[in-house]
């Protein structure tokens, strides 16, 4: 393992194939950087496929302003089936024929799940009921009902639509953090009156960062280090640059409050040359650190 002083720091985007978990995924980050401090913002299923987004080092403390970004998927909706986990991977519990189904039939269900809606996640989701996972729960035999909760769900098109008993819907979607796909195939087919599960899914976006170009997480080169997107361009991309002078860098890399300048509002990446100082609020006059990184990185 490398010294505290070599050791990488940035954010790495990586393409997740199917059939590994979100957990495999980044234990391979961690040996093809010769670093434990690996982590992500937030996980895909052993199903799905796309965009991880790891922090290395330091720059883990980012991820708590990446994982609240809108997402983009792309999925694969079975029409005329549901199954227990909303998805592939879990048994089927009722079929129905979906072969009168058009194309057509699809738009006013999809319009209805389309922008602030109460979603009901899925049974299996990762949501904690009294402080246990609901899936746990459901492994174990017990019945799980979630709440509904507020998503936004900005686009969900349809990108091809093959006819049969068991139809086929490629859609695609952007939505909030916190939307789940698969709730949207069993929503969709329940509004269809024939059930609907999800076969596929891929994300492809987490606000501003994307899967094309990324490497695949099985498949890290040995150099993936010069992958890394030094930290001060990764949060100037989620948020808006404050760039300090000497004064106000060492003020903030040392937990004090500063003086906000004319313009900067809400929080900021604050950024001195090429370092990324921390994340800073900006509430009237002074600039208040939120999260130092005290061994910044450049640019």
């Amino acid at each position: 393992m490398p010294s505290d002083t070599d050791a990488p720091d940035g954010i790495l985007l990586v393409d997740k194939p199917q059939g590994i978990t979100s957990h495999t995924a980044v234990s391979r980050a961690r040996r093809a950087l010769g670093t434990r401090k690996v982590g992500h913002a937030g996980t895909l299923d052993p199903m799905a496929t796309g965009l991880l987004i790891l922090g290395v080092g330091p720059s883990t403390r980012l991820l708590t302003h990446i994982v609240g970004l809108d997402k983009t998927y792309t999925a694969t909706i079975a029409l005329g089936a549901t199954t227990t986990t909303d998805d592939a991977e879990g048994d089927e519990t009722t079929t129905a024929d979906a072969s009168h189904l058009t194309r057509d039939d699809l738009t006013a269900p999809m319009a209805a799940l389309t922008g602030e809606i109460e979603q009901v996640p899925s049974s299996v989701s990762a949501i904690k009921v009294d402080g246990e996972r609901a899936y746990a729960r459901v492994r174990a035999g017990e019945e799980v009902e979630l709440a509904a909760r507020p998503v936004t769900v900005s686009r969900f098109e349809v990108l091809g639509f093959r006819p049969g008993v068991r139809a086929e819907v490629d859609v695609v979607v952007d939505c909030s953090s916190g939307t789940y796909i698969r709730a949207l195939a069993r929503d969709l087919g329940a509004a269809l009156g024939v059930g609907g599960h999800l076969t596929a899914l891929r994300r492809s976006r987490i606000g501003p960062f994307d899967v094309e170009g990324a490497p695949l997480a099985d498949a890290l080169p040995d150099g993936a280090r010069a992958l890394l997107e030094p930290p001060a361009r990764a949060a100037s991309r989620i948020l808006p640059v404050a760039l300090l002078d000497d004064e106000r860098a060492a003020n903030l890399a040392h937990g004090r409050r500063t003086i906000a300048l004319e313009g900067e509002r809400g929080l900021v990446a604050a950024v001195h040359g090429d370092r990324l100082v921390g994340i800073a609020r900006a509430e009237g006059r002074r600039l208040l650190p939120v999260t130092n990184f005290p061994t910044g990185g450049a640019s």
